[in-house]
């Protein structure tokens, strides 16, 4: 019986971030050090998490980090005035205010409010614009970092037919443009799709992105295909698990990402890299 291969994102991960490592001493040398400001609204707890390895990867690899830890109660103003005097600070060349937001705060009217420049999300309206025309300045990270991975396993993507089940605009479009922009035939499936199945079936590469357990069965693939899950979800159990049936999708894959290990390392790994870019870019490096 054939036994999928683990892309183990950590490795992988481990990799990128040594060289941004490197890359930073080069900055560094030269009086810069690559600069992220994070900004924390409210005390949702997987929020906070998040923010905290971020902070802790920055430090880690030769970059700086700031947090800012604002109430729930702040008001869209005084998020945006903030906002305003990052992009400003030469000191920060990557700004990130973690969603969800309140619901009384407009997520985007704050996204927009980000220089453009300092954009290492890759959310910015004039950032997507630019991914969409295949000229991108920054990639959104877990789409990245998707990429990333399949380049180091030397998975073929060009001339190879690829679904994405998910269109959100942080995963699902831009994972479609830049499966796209390698050279990949393209599928994006949703919540709408009448016959998921049928358009995996047919699949080389599948990139589930819904937040749903179970989306992608073996049944639903063809054997030798690639499967990454980007899903983060918590089984019955309460343990951390993705939108694929890992068990059934490893007998008929050729590659599969596991949850958790495998795409999550990756997204704060691009959002190193996004920021070394960003302070490389400003010294014409």
């Amino acid at each position: 019986m054939n036994q999928a291969k683990t892309i183990d994102g950590v490795v992988v991960s481990q990799r990128l971030r040594e060289e941004v490592a490197r890359r930073a001493a080069a900055l560094a040398a030269k009086g810069t050090t690559p600069g992220l400001a994070v900004v924390l609204v409210g005390d949702d707890a997987a929020s906070a998490v998040y923010v905290r390895n971020k902070v802790k990867a920055c430090e880690q690899y030769g970059l700086f980090s700031t947090l800012d830890r604002m109430p729930a109660t702040v008001t869209e103003a005084e998020l945006l005035e903030r906002i305003h005097q990052l992009n400003v600070d030469p000191k920060i060349h990557g700004i990130l205010v973690q969603l969800p937001l309140p619901r009384h705060i407009n997520s985007h009217k704050v996204i927009e409010a980000i220089a453009a420049e300092k954009d290492v999300d890759g959310f910015h309206v004039a950032n997507a614009g630019a991914l969409m025309t295949g000229q991108p300045q920054f990639r959104p990270c877990t789409p990245y970092g998707v990429m990333k991975m399949l380049e180091a396993y030397d998975i073929p993507v060009s001339g190879r037919h690829a679904v994405v089940i998910g269109r959100s605009n942080i995963v699902g479009k831009p994972m479609a443009l830049l499966l796209l922009e390698a050279g990949a035939t393209v599928t994006v499936c949703h919540s709408k799709t009448a016959d998921l199945a049928y358009h995996t079936r047919s699949a080389d590469i599948v990139v589930a992105a819904v937040g749903k357990r179970n989306i992608l069965t073996g049944d639903m693939l063809k054997p030798g295909s690639t499967v990454i899950d980007v899903g983060m979800n918590r089984n019955d159990e309460g343990k951390l698990c993705g939108d694929v049936n890992f068990a059934s999708v490893s007998e008929v894959a050729e590659y599969v990402t596991p949850v958790p290990g495998g795409v999550g390392p990756m997204t704060i790994t691009m959002l190193l890299v996004n920021t070394l870019e960003s302070a490389e870019r400003v010294l014409h490096v």
